[in-house]
This record gives structure tokens, sequence and C-alpha cells, in this order.
């Protein structure tokens, strides 16, 4: 049985690192008595893969990793046994049966996140207005220069854009994200100064990342733009 387990990270843990991360839910899994499933062969590991590493400083409300069951577990039980072992930063949300099928993994279908960050420059503390975001996404190109594994290339950002809104919690992002298209939220706040003529500051931008989602377009209906997101939670179903 395949498990997708969602958990939130805060406070003084978000400055761990990816495979600390991967370690710190390797130690979650024994304490808590999680029947977890492992490779065969002479160095067997848990089947355990996360849906898309979370930048270092970074919060976030949805968080994401698979998991293979060598046994049963109700969800209730799993997210009790795994909250009362966890350390204060990292909370598990939910525990919910997944397809079976590999395209269904976590790390596969990930195409969009949500991400909510500051509205003022954490440096001057210039604030952006809704007219000033509203022009922004009004462009029909937003090129930026996007930093790939081998080289450095001018691309436009627009289309990886889904939304854009400032709120009064601070400016929300919903943007392209996974193997495919992926965009980072601070190239966005980037693009956004130079556009406000705001110099960019030289710290990092305050952000959190909220959610991520699956999109279940057929590919003719994305070929003309159509996104039908869907959580990667709600992929799942809790398990009696």
């Amino acid at each position: 049985m395949k498990v997708r387990i969602k958990f939130k990270k805060y406070g003084s843990l978000r400055f761990i690192g990816h495979l600390d991360v991967m370690r710190f839910f390797q130690k979650v899994m024994r304490r808590a008595q999680i029947p977890i499933a492992f490779t065969a062969g002479y160095n067997p590991h848990m089947i355990m893969s996360f849906a898309s590493p979370l930048g270092i400083g970074l919060t976030s409300e949805g968080e994401y990793f698979d998991i293979e069951l060598a046994g049963h577990i109700s969800s209730a039980e799993a997210v009790r046994r795994m909250n009362a072992v966890t350390a204060d930063g990292i909370e598990v949300v939910s525990f919910r049966q997944i397809a079976e099928e590999k395209k269904m993994a976590g790390m596969a279908i990930v195409a969009a996140a949500d991400y909510l960050t500051d509205c003022r420059c954490p440096e001057t503390g210039a604030a952006f207005t809704q007219e000033l975001v509203a022009g922004f996404l009004g462009q029909q190109e937003i090129v930026v220069r996007k930093q790939t594994k081998r080289s450095e290339q001018e691309t436009d950002i627009r289309p990886l854009i889904y939304q854009m809104e400032l709120t009064k919690q601070g400016i929300y992002l919903q943007l392209a994200a996974g193997s495919a298209q992926n965009l980072k939220p601070e190239l966005v706040m980037s693009a956004l100064c130079r556009f406000a003529g705001i110099e960019e500051p030289s710290i990092a931008w305050p952000r959190r990342r909220l959610e991520m989602y699956a999109d279940l377009a057929s590919e003719p209906e994305r070929a003309e733009g159509i996104r039908k997101l869907v959580t990667l939670e709600a992929l799942g179903k809790d398990i009696e």
C-alpha cells in the first residue's frame, strides 16, 4: 500500500536542508513504529520519496512525501504516533492512501505550488500596491535571466505565473512547479522590483509555501492553457 504524508515545517527547523529532513523522518518512522516497507538487497532502505524539496529558510504548510507500507495502520493512529515523536517545527497533517501507479508519485505529478511573500521590501520597506501588481501581471512577457544546471538563459516567466494577488497577508503567488517547469518565487519578486523601479534587496525575501498541486487536465486541455489543479492531499483517502 502506498501512502502520502502531508506535513508542516516551521520555526527553527526551516533552516535544515532536504537531506536532514529525510533523515529526520526516517527516525520518526522508527520511533513511531510505522510499518514502512524497505527495499530488497544487501543495503535495504526505507521506500520514501519527497514531492519537491523545500529551500533552506522557507517555512511551509503543505509539504509531502510518499512511502510504502508493509503492514496496516489507520491514518488517525499514524498521525498521532508520528506527532508524538516529532520535534517542534515539524507537524504531520495527514496520512492518506494513494494510487499504486508510479505515475501518481508526488515527485512525478507536482505541477504547481502556492506561496505567500511579504508585500514590503525586507531591506528598504518599500511597499507594493494592487495597481502595481496588476500592471506587472498584465505584461505580455516577463523576461528574466534564469539559472539552469549548465548555464544562464533568458526566460519568459509570465506563462509560469498562474495567479498573483496582493492580499492583507502579503503577495499570494501560484507558480509552476515540478520537474517539467519550475519557477521560484524569488525570481518573480526580483522581476517585480525591477518593474517597480525598486532596488532589489540583498537579503532573502521572507516567504512560505502554502500548498502543492497536481494538474489533472488532459494534454489537449493543457495545450489550450486549461489547468485542473488538485492538491496532492486530495488525491488520497484516509485509511480506516
